[in-house]
């Protein structure tokens, strides 16, 4: 009998196809494919590509193609692997000051990603310093932190907007070839550079969205008056030359005579295009699509645990295939805690191990580490799940009140037998030796990667690879738990929940304490699936009255 938890080998896909993507279409094809008819094997080929490899939703087609079109400054010893740092700010600003003062004059260059200039990379860790310092610098004023999370973003989003600047206007990218030299933060007070920069991201995307609102927010932040960095960096103008048809001497001219008005107009001119683009933003990316046949269904949980059952009913033989075994586990338990805990990615991804028997972190220890646990309790006689506040998010919302999340895990359908199992042995047998880095869920390690730990886009892809071999219904295998399903990430378990509290008691309150937030953010998220169900809902009350009778 075929391995149900493993792909075949041996497919008649055509020599063209590399080895990586026979791999990844090789469990989703049936036993019987090399007897199949030419067109019916192109029919399943497309099927798999199109539905369970990408992802048929225009966002995905979208960012498909993009993706090649490489175009952004990158700022590698800051932001290296998604973490921040004071040494590695620290290291960026000696790397720069010590840098050779030639700049690099390249009006042509190509798309591609390309490492900041000396100038621009200590501008950008002077900023990063300045909005993640515990205290801010002594005759500078601000409003507001970056969190590791949020400072990451920002560089990347700035690297972007910087790359497209200098991207060639021959370029795929069609950027406006400013040489790299010229590159400064400096430059973000002048309206022109701003219109330009909204308009490409028009003309490449088809129409404004929010991600062009929240760009202006940050810009907003840096001219804003008293507060911005910006604002308390006038020294950033001596920097700024003439750019055709974006700057002028003149507007130069006045930016040295008066800073803070420069400042001044910038944020008037920002204010009023993030209204202008409030009006008129469309939705490119729609969250909710990769799983609106679960959302539109009359128990979106009890949907979703499909899933769960399908990992549980082609689980491998943990004696003959212990790693296969393995990483079933962990994909069952990825997906029940997800659903029983609601956490964002990056608590799920970071949650620590205790195992049963051994001294738990204290509280205050999981405060400096921003990260939650999984223990044994005693005194419940189950495993408990606490993550102080501070590892949120939203850690000041009303939510939580100063107070850790706290949760005893329910011994229901399995649960703790496949918990215990896998703390056990499933743990051991996927680090084969390597270094733990502590938390619950660990990668595969292998002989090319002995990095056991996830990161923010393995955890994704790890979630995502779990939905595209158990999730979604392969009508031409018979394998995969509902129809209709997209592949997608760890967040969609939130709106989940969310949504399936909310057809079930119409309460935004109750709906929030699944996601640990507001009841305001559920209305602003979620309220969309409510309105066809607030009719059956008081319905259902009324009725009583008729059916008593």
């Amino acid at each position: 009998m075929p391995h149900q938890s493993r792909s075949a080998s041996g497919h008649d896909i055509g020599s063209d196809v590399s080895a990586a993507e026979r791999r990844r279409l090789a469990w989703h094809l049936p036993d019987d494919f090399n007897t199949l008819p030419f067109s019916k094997r192109e029919e399943i080929l497309e099927w798999v590509r199109r539905v369970l490899i990408s992802g048929s939703t225009d966002y995905r087609r979208f960012q498909a193609a993009a993706i090649r079109q490489r175009y952004a400054i990158r700022f590698p010893a800051i932001s290296y692997g998604g973490t921040l740092s004071s040494r590695s700010i620290t290291s960026a600003l000696d790397c720069s000051e010590n840098a050779d003062s030639e700049t690099i004059e390249d009006p042509d260059l190509l798309a591609g990603v390309v490492d900041a200039p000396p100038r621009l990379a200590m501008e950008i860790a002077n900023l990063i310093r300045f909005k993640t310092a515990t205290l801010t610098t002594l005759g500078f004023q601000r409003n507001g932190v970056w969190g590791e999370e949020t400072a990451s973003q920002k560089i990347e989003h700035l690297g972007l907007m910087f790359g497209a600047l200098a991207a060639s206007a021959k370029s795929i990218v069609k950027g406006y070839g400013v040489p790299l030299g010229q590159l400064t933060f400096g430059l973000l007070v002048f309206p022109g550079i701003w219109d330009w920069y909204l308009q490409w991201r028009e003309r490449r995307r088809g129409f404004y969205t929010k991600w062009e609102e929240d760009m202006l927010s940050v810009l907003l932040s840096m001219v804003r008056p008293d507060t911005g960095w910006i604002w308390q960096h006038p020294e950033l103008v001596q920097n700024v030359k003439p750019i055709p048809g974006l700057i002028t001497a003149t507007e130069i001219e006045f930016a040295q005579k008066d800073w803070h008005a420069a400042c001044d107009v910038c944020f008037k001119h920002a204010s009023q295009r993030s209204k202008e683009i409030q009006r008129v933003a469309r939705v490119h990316r729609d969250p909710f699509e990769p799983i609106m046949c679960i959302l539109e269904a009359e128990s979106p949980l009890a949907e979703y645990r499909k899933i769960t059952d399908e990992i549980i009913k082609r689980m491998p033989d943990e004696h003959r295939y212990p790693r296969a075994a393995a990483e079933a586990v962990r994909s069952f338990l990825m997906l029940r805690l997800g659903l029983h805990l609601g956490l964002r990615q990056k608590n799920l991804r970071q949650l620590l191990v205790c195992p049963r028997g051994h001294f738990p972190t204290s509280e205050r220890r999981l405060e400096d580490m921003k990260r939650g646990e999984i223990r044994w309790s005693e005194r419940d006689r189950g495993w408990e799940v606490l993550i102080p506040s501070n590892a949120f998010k939203n850690a000041n919302s009303s939510f939580f009140g100063s107070k850790p999340f706290r949760l005893i895990l329910p011994d229901l359908q399995d649960l703790y037998h496949y918990l215990n199992a896998y703390i056990d042995r499933h743990r051991g047998a996927l680090l084969a030796g390597a270094e733990d880095p502590g938390t619950l869920f660990v990668k595969t390690v292998k002989t090319t990667s002995k990095d056991a730990s996830y990161n923010q886009t393995t955890f994704y892809e790890a979630w995502r690879l779990v939905i595209q071999r158990y999730g979604i219904f392969n009508p031409y295998t018979g394998r995969g738990a509902i129809k209709g399903l997209l592949p997608h990430g760890p967040h969609n378990v939130r709106d989940v929940l969310a949504t399936h509290i909310l057809k079930l008691t119409g309460s935004y309150e109750q709906a929030s304490y699944a996601i640990q937030d507001t009841p305001e953010m559920v209305a602003n998220h979620y309220g969309r699936f409510l309105p066809q169900d607030k009719a059956a809902l008081a319905a259902r009350i009324l009725n009583q009255v008729w059916e008593a009778a």
